[in-house]
């Protein structure tokens, strides 16, 4: 249980995180006065990092939590 709320958790400040970095790349190009081309893009990059980073924490997790169970085994 202490696993899954852990990755909850990661899963909603990495969402957070990489929302607020979004948010500051486009004010920054908002102040300088660039048009937004190409922030969509960077913004789904951003959210398929944030998904393979979670995506590969639970694959390591469960990955432990089997090994250890397989260890028990007698």
């Amino acid at each position: 249980m202490r696993l899954m709320i852990t990755l909850h958790l990661l899963g909603v400040r990495l969402a957070r995180e990489t929302e607020n970095l979004v948010a500051r790349e486009r004010e920054l190009l908002r102040t300088q006065g660039r048009s937004e081309r190409g922030s969509v893009t960077i913004e789904n990059v951003l959210w398929a990092v944030a998904v393979i980073a979670i995506a590969a924490i639970v694959i390591t997790a469960i990955t432990s939590y089997v090994t250890t169970q397989a260890g028990k085994i007698r």
